[in-house]
């Protein structure tokens, strides 16, 4: 996981998400279950963030598996539900795992390299100059999100061999999967990579 920027909210969020949802909680001040109007700007919540997930760090196309996730919990603050500044694009799959965890690593809040790459693992681990509590943190994010497991692991590792092969450019993987990028630019390793990769592989 790496800093994320908050956008700015779309023109018409005002309209279609905030004036709705306070109305809604107006009339429903108890409700448990909230209308979504947040559905309706999924697109630009993708384009915002240039289709890259806040949690895997990785590009995803729009094709039904982006999804808003609400980092403070609707549950525990209902009125945040219709408020773009606590939206974060997610792939639905991490959304899913997030669930109402609250103590997790806010991107929007990460200062530094909180979370460190480990070639050619491919496995993310918490910086060991954290403090223990941000540390603890940062293995709590990892544990809840399940970010080191086959899946994205293996996503992972095809977009390093992309890069060893030549498929894709160092600019071309800031954009598809901007935490690798920035990890193989502070280790130093945008040239050596490809032989740890061959002895990986061996």
């Amino acid at each position: 996981m790496i800093s994320v920027q908050l956008q700015p909210e779309p023109p018409d969020f005002e309209a279609k998400v905030r004036q709705p949802g306070k109305e809604f909680l107006r009339k429903h001040p108890k409700a448990k279950k909230l209308d979504s109007y947040w559905r309706e700007i999924i697109p630009d919540l993708w384009r915002a963030y240039s289709g890259v997930c806040a949690y895997s760090c990785h590009w995803f196309p729009p094709l039904g598996g982006e999804s808003v996730d609400h980092f403070i919990p609707k549950s525990e603050k209902p009125h945040l539900a219709y408020e773009w500044s606590n939206y974060r694009l997610a792939t639905q799959k991490l959304n899913n795992r997030k669930g109402a965890a609250t103590d997790i690593v806010d991107p929007f809040t990460i200062n530094g390299d909180w979370f460190l790459l480990v070639f050619p693992a491919m496995l993310v681990k918490p910086n060991s100059s954290l403090a223990d509590t941000a540390k603890r943190k940062v293995q709590n994010t990892i544990n809840i999100l399940k970010l080191n497991d086959e899946a994205i692991v293996n996503l992972r590792l095809s977009y390093v061999l992309e890069y060893c092969d030549g498929d894709i450019t160092l600019k071309g993987l800031q954009k598809k999967a901007p935490f690798i990028a920035r990890e193989l630019i502070r280790q130093s390793l945008t040239e050596t990579v490809r032989d740890m990769m061959k002895r990986r592989t061996v």
